[in-house]
């Protein structure tokens, strides 16, 4: 049974302009195991990267029915990949019951998270 569905889109350059105006922006969206793997990409990619797992937590917080910041903080929420690639979302270090898809163009970010009972 679904529990609730989320969606959000990312414009790739208004979040390339909070990067480059501090890391404080990088470091408040991503926990510790999401940044070691920013860390390791690209310029071009790192930005993909974030705005990807920033659309993938204001989704999950929209499916939860809550948003950002009424008991759903922004560290609680981490996308990892599985051994298969496929990411996995987790909330306060545990596998989330449900479903993300998370993709790119030039231009935006999109994620969508389905939660089940």
């Amino acid at each position: 049974m679904i529990l609730g569905i989320g969606l959000d889109l990312v414009e790739l350059e208004r979040i390339e302009k909070a990067y480059n105006r501090s890391r404080k922006f990088v470091e408040r969206i991503l926990t510790d195991r999401e940044l070691a793997i920013f860390d390791r990409l690209s310029p071009g990619r790192q930005i993909e990267f974030l705005a990807g797992r920033f659309a993938a937590k204001e989704a999950y917080s929209k499916a939860l029915g809550t948003g950002i910041g009424k008991g759903c903080e922004l560290h609680q929420i981490e996308v990892l990949k599985d051994e298969s690639g496929k990411p996995v979302l987790y909330f306060d270090g545990r596998a989330v019951n449900g479903f993300i898809s998370i993709t790119h163009t030039r231009q935006v970010a999109a994620a969508q998270v389905v939660l089940m009972k």
